[in-house]
């Protein structure tokens, strides 16, 4: 996936009428300025760095808009007004004194690039990895029923067998719809084996629970990768969204009672439910919706009060672990579009957020940052689960003791806080070392993908997806080893719990969305399967 060649995909063309240059537009939404990081570089001086945008919609209209500017941006010779101005084949757009003719790409040429795509084969087949994953899977399936007491043998048994089965059955599936791409799934799947691992040797009558929940993991990440193939459907509903996620909070802070220093659990029926992981999801599909068209001030401000509503309603809740991965998200969105001032006022927004954190730290995390770096002077206190994980992953050595074999797993937490001591002892430093590598990857090739996204939403999105990912990874690993504070967060499709594996696989929806490689993506349809619509920028992800 990472060596995988893109061949950007073309929408439509301008041409710079003094060079004569023909510049290819390859996303839906243009930047033209002075600054290198735009898409169209406009060399001068009469530029701002960062002055007009020109967007395609899903019926393939263009719109330029100026951007936080009161420099000329214009169609024709007429200035652009705050609701923009169309453009069409032909028309002169005007950034200060620069002059640049737009060029539309027929349906009847579209449809030859598609072609043209296709017949590259940049798409992959990876059955071969998925046939390795399922032996690597046996392997651990044959050592846990091993070492495992007689009345669980049969449950773990057809779990793996059931996540095996469930794999191959999402690769049909992916196949018989014309998609060959499914590197992103088989990472997935291998941090929910290494998952499945820790809960076959941590709590074994729990492993049938746990394939129910990656059941409905899958399904949903399906469920929003379908959703989110039409781009004006999904920017839509982020009000929606929005009022949901906030939702979801207040019930939390009304519902929820104190469970070691934090309020972020709420049991229904039976069940424990964690809405800050589901709230993870709807934060990123609010801020890449709402900041995919950074002209608008309404905008911006609204995803700020929204930012920080989250953000207090985290510190209230004790969650800090949480609230930071909050706050490292939004500045990352934020950054997504850097370059104007809009950019600085979310910083210093973000910067308030970040201080009224501090302020409202309780005194359990106080306490977790006062023990930062000195576990070892209370190995029977305050140190008890970081200095043990320690002892138990250095015990492990390279290839472990074996599935099964550790004792760290009857630590309080060790299945989710401490899981990765728990993977280094009984599947060895090598293996933890994939699982760590193998979210890496993740965050690595959406941020990869960005350069070749159709729209910034998916791009925004996956980088946000990326980010989060890889803040949450480094809380956990970290903090369970003392390199940082202790703040209590999982380690991403691998800790055992409900909502964060549901959130997990949602998130990887995200990261799917933004790949435009021909038959990986879900917003992408092969040429073959494609139509004169699609060509003229019907619903693209039909």
């Amino acid at each position: 996936m990472l060596r995988e060649k893109y061949e950007n995909e073309v929408w439509a063309y301008v041409l710079d009428d003094r060079s004569k240059k023909v510049i290819p537009l390859n996303h839906w939404e243009i930047l033209f300025g002075r600054s290198k990081s735009c898409d169209v570089v406009i060399n001068d001086p009469s530029a701002d760095r960062v002055q007009g945008v020109l967007s395609r919609s899903e019926s393939g209209a263009w719109t330029l808009h100026g951007i936080f500017t009161k420099s000329n941006v214009s169609v024709n010779g007429r200035v652009c007004g705050e609701n923009g101005m169309s453009v069409h084949t032909g028309d002169v757009i005007g950034i200060g004194r620069k002059k640049v003719v737009f060029e539309d790409i027929p349906a009847s040429k579209r449809a030859e690039l598609d072609s043209r795509r296709e017949a590259a084969g940049y798409a992959i087949g990876p059955g071969l990895t998925l046939l390795g994953l399922t032996v690597f899977q046996a392997f651990l399936m044959l050592e846990q029923t091993a070492n495992a007491a007689p009345e669980n043998i049969r449950s773990i048994a057809l779990g793996y067998s059931a996540l095996a089965l469930l794999e191959w059955f999402c690769y049909a599936i992916m196949r018989s719809v014309g998609r060959t791409g499914f590197e992103v799934e088989t990472l997935a799947f291998f941090l929910s084996t290494i998952g499945l691992s820790v809960v076959a040797s941590s709590a074994p009558e729990d492993i049938l629970k746990e394939i129910l929940l990656l059941i409905a993991g899958i399904a949903l990440f399906f469920l929003l990768g379908w959703w989110l193939r039409d781009l004006e459907r999904t920017k839509k509903y982020r009000f929606a969204v929005a009022a949901l996620s906030l939702i979801l909070l207040v019930l939390n802070l009304a519902l929820s009672t104190v469970t070691n220093g934090a309020r972020n659990w709420i049991e229904i029926g039976g069940f424990s439910i964690q809405p800050s992981e589901l709230i993870k999801v709807a934060y990123i599909y609010v801020g890449a919706a709402t900041l995919d068209r950074l002209f608008s001030t309404k905008n911006l401000i609204r995803y700020i009060i929204f930012s920080a509503i989250c953000v207090m309603g985290l510190a209230i809740m004790g969650d800090f672990g949480t609230a930071l991965i909050f706050f490292a998200t939004f500045l990352v969105i934020s950054y997504m579009r850097s370059g104007s001032i809009a950019t600085v006022a979310l910083a210093l927004t973000g910067a308030g957020m970040a201080g009224f954190m501090v302020l409202s730290i309780r005194p359990y995390v106080a306490q977790r940052f006062a023990n930062w770096g000195h576990v070892w002077e209370d190995v029977y206190g305050t140190g008890y689960q970081q200095t043990r994980t320690m002892s138990a992953a250095a015990a492990g050595g390279l290839f472990g003791k074996g599935a099964g074999n550790g004792w760290l797993k009857d630590i309080f937490a060790a299945n989710t806080d401490m899981v990765f001591g728990v993977i280094c002892e009984e599947l060895g430093l090598l293996i933890a070392l994939l699982a760590i590598l193998a979210v890496l990857v993740l965050a690595f090739f959406a941020v990869r993908s960005a350069a070749h996204g159709r729209s910034s939403y998916y791009v925004i999105a996956a980088c946000a997806t990326g980010s989060m990912l890889l803040i949450q990874l480094s809380l956990n690993v970290f903090g369970s080893m003392d390199i940082l504070p202790f703040t209590g967060v999982t380690f991403p499709f691998v800790s055992k719990g409900g909502t964060s594996l549901l959130s997990c696989w949602m998130l990887l929806a995200f990261i799917k969305a933004a790949d435009t490689r021909r038959g990986a993506s879900f917003v992408v349809r092969s040429a073959s399967r494609g139509s004169d619509s699609d060509a003229e920028g019907g619903e693209e992800a039909s």
